[in-house]
């Protein structure tokens, strides 16, 4: 019983401690942790992440890269046969047509009209329908003769091609490594914060005494005091029963 007109409640509050044997290795794990995250750990590949060109191959783009400025005679020439075809100035396209010039001619001259104009026109009617298969096959052959003359310049695109992706691969490496340095310190301290709170944290044991307010006392007493009227007892047994109640709680 407390002086001073209160009563004192004890109040137990705690929870459990780790093992004994555990404490050790809980307290190195954090030490570790807190090791590690002071560390430069972890760090980004220091070598080179992009596979450059070997000499074979930068010699096969130089090389082809010179080849598409210089430009190929092949191609040049292709498109002039197939003019000459359109055009019907083909030397070769003479040398097919002798042959039926100089039956024409071999027939006039039979006839007695060598060099006359019905030579002339049994050679046109002799020709006609080669020089006219010539010229259709020749413009069937101009749209792929012109995308032709592009061939140098879409092997030099190829190589142009080839040194981006190159370099988009490096850049794409230094991009990866710069975010990789800019995301370590927050990714080592949440693992640090979670290998700390991953501990048992001890709490400890206590008792606090809380002082039992003196009105409370003389309420519970003033309550026993009716209670005992209304069971037959006297207002003073009834006071008395109430306050020693307020006392205990």
């Amino acid at each position: 019983m407390s002086k001073g007109g209160g009563n004192t409640r004890t109040v137990q509050a705690g929870s459990t401690e780790p093992p004994a044997f555990q404490k050790p290795f809980l307290e190195y794990g954090l030490s570790q942790a807190k090791q590690l995250y002071e560390s430069g750990a972890p760090q980004y590949y220091p070598g080179q992440t992009v596979v450059g060109y070997s000499p074979e191959s930068e010699m096969a783009l130089q090389g082809i890269r010179q080849q598409a400025i210089t430009g190929s005679p092949f191609i040049q020439g292709v498109q002039d046969v197939v003019m000459q075809n359109l055009m019907g100035t083909n030397p070769l396209q003479s040398a097919a047509f002798r042959p039926v010039v100089e039956q024409v001619q071999a027939e006039a001259s039979k006839a007695g009209r060598y060099g006359s104009g019905y030579q002339q026109a049994a050679l046109a009617q002799a020709l006609a329908p080669m020089a006219l298969q010539a010229q259709q096959q020749a413009i069937a052959q101009a749209p792929a003769a012109r995308q032709f003359g592009f061939a140098d310049l879409e092997t030099l695109a190829g190589v142009g091609a080839a040194r981006e992706a190159q370099q988009q691969a490096e850049l794409g490496a230094d991009i990866e490594r710069f975010q990789f340095e800019q995301a370590r310190p927050q990714e080592k301290l949440q693992q640090y914060l979670a290998a700390v709170r991953g501990g048992e944290m001890g709490q400890t044991t206590y008792e606090a005494q809380q002082r039992q307010p003196l009105t409370s006392i003389l309420g519970a007493g003033l309550a026993g005091a009716e209670l005992g009227q209304m069971a037959g007892f006297g207002g003073g047994t009834g006071a008395l029963i109430g306050a020693g109640l307020g006392l205990l709680g």
